[in-house]
């Protein structure tokens, strides 16, 4: 895959963004614990970027999946991992079933507003007792007349705390585990307010990522439209393995300036720092440590782009986008945590730059489909492993 002057023009209108409406507020967000989401993507929406691979119809720019990577990558140019997170989610976990499947109803209701910026959207999947194992979800909407009544919890959901509406995963029959389950689009708020039945049960501290929004959510008997369905019933699961191909290829993309920079942090850091009568970056180990995770971070950029020009072409990358989202999440962890060790007692502090990356770049082996996941999808593929029997 090869960046062409669009491409670019796509990074350099998003970099200046994230230099002038971003980075100046990251140190505040992360200390509030929440991003101000409505702000932040009414200006991407205004720039065009919330839609970049979407339908012209709808308010998108109707291009390729290269322009969404493109995007994907210079969001690591952003100095924490929460707000590119919650980009991604609107650009790339929440909205290409509903894009891809979605009646025209659907369309203008929701996407084209995402599009817009004027409406946050959040992906519910993950339950309490159900993560990786996406089959397991408990949550289930029921028939009644022309609605569904939501009944369930969802759990780990990012922009769920400023959410307007979420693409859900519920089980809208007692049918095998994979044929059983849809897509349903939920209103989540009416003028600010949460919708009857909706409740924010806990807003979920963690480690890292602390400027995103995390969220466990009840919905007790929310009435939902019917045809607020995304495609057809019992198709949900099918939907979303979809959706996680594009959203796997994201997590790599996304991890690609970020790791560069952790790098080119730690070099600068490496060069002035004085230690027995010379500089860090004078000691060999350093010196050999350093090319080593620069070569393994180029390494994961040339995986992404090929995976990127397959699915471009039309192929299934379930493969391609596996072993990239595989190898984000091991560097997310290998880079910044060999960086923080060479910059000693500064690394340690919670200001330090790359030890937001330390905090920060733990979750990419566990969201979004965790490293054990990802290694049990390619065994399958691979031929190496046993599909369960049904």
């Amino acid at each position: 895959m090869q960046f062409t002057h669009e491409h670019r023009e796509i990074q350099k209108t998003l970099k200046r963004y994230i230099d002038e409406h971003i980075n100046p507020h990251v140190d505040e967000w992360e200390a509030a614990e929440m991003m101000p989401a409505h702000e932040i993507f009414k200006g991407l929406g205004k720039l065009g970027l919330l839609g970049l691979t979407k339908p012209e119809a709808h308010g998108g720019a109707g291009l390729d999946y290269s322009y969404g990577m493109a995007m994907a990558e210079t969001l690591g140019h952003i100095h924490c991992g929460g707000v590119p997170m919650a980009i991604g989610v609107q650009t790339d976990m929440a909205t290409p079933a509903l894009a891809r499947f979605g009646s025209e109803e659907l369309k203008r209701q929701f996407l084209a507003p995402a599009i817009a910026g004027d409406m946050v959207g959040c992906i519910g999947v993950s339950e309490p007792g159900a993560g990786s194992d996406v089959a397991a979800i408990k949550s289930v909407a029921r028939k009644d007349g022309d609605d569904y009544l939501i009944s369930g919890q969802k759990m780990w959901i990012t922009n769920s705390l400023q959410a307007d509406w979420m693409c859900m995963l519920v089980n809208t029959s007692d049918g095998p585990a994979h044929k059983n389950k849809s897509l349903v689009m939920v209103p989540m708020r009416e003028k600010g307010k949460l919708v009857k039945g909706i409740e924010v049960a806990q807003k979920i501290r963690k480690i890292g990522m602390n400027s995103s929004d995390t969220g466990l959510i009840y919905f007790d008997e929310v009435r939902v439209p019917q045809r607020y369905l995304i495609g057809t019933e019992g198709s949900g699961f099918i939907y979303q393995m979809q959706q996680f191909q594009e959203e796997r290829l994201w997590c790599a993309a996304s991890t690609l300036e970020a790791l560069t920079n952790c790098i080119a942090w730690t070099v600068e850091w490496a060069q002035d720092r004085k230690l027995f009568g010379a500089s860090l970056a004078d000691q060999q180990w350093v010196q050999f440590k350093l090319a080593e995770l620069k070569t393994e971070v180029e390494s994961l950029r040339a995986l992404t782009y090929q995976a990127v020009e397959r699915y471009v072409a039309g192929e299934d990358v379930t493969e391609w986008a596996t072993m990239a989202k595989l190898k984000a999440g091991r560097l997310n962890r290998i880079v910044p945590d060999t960086c923080l060790q060479f910059w000693g007692g500064m690394g340690f502090t919670w200001e330090n730059k790359v030890s937001r990356m330390y905090r920060d770049g733990r979750l990419a082996s566990i969201g979004g489909g965790a490293d054990e996941v990802m290694l049990g999808i390619l065994s399958k593929i691979m031929g190496i492993a046993k599909r369960p029997v049904k």
